[in-house]
């Protein structure tokens, strides 16, 4: 436990940002995956009330977003 506590104590910006991109694209891929067993279901009627689309545009965006301002920071160092 101490080794994650020093990595969040001296991690830079860029690696935090980084982080939290990771984690909206986990979230983007559980949407993703939620939103194709959705389309499989075997009874068409029965619609659900989540909007998985949405919340995996949403969090792809985000996540590019936050990857592509951490970017510099990581490759710099």
């Amino acid at each position: 436990m101490t080794d994650l506590h020093a990595f969040f104590a001296f991690a830079s910006d860029a690696e935090i940002a980084a982080l939290w991109a990771a984690g909206f694209f986990a979230v983007a891929a559980v949407a993703r995956i939620a939103e194709a067993r959705r389309i499989k279901r075997a009874r068409i009627d029965r619609v659900g009330w989540v909007p998985w689309t949405g919340i995996f545009l949403v969090c792809a965006v985000i996540g590019a977003a936050l990857l592509a301002l951490s970017a510099k920071g990581l490759v710099a160092g």
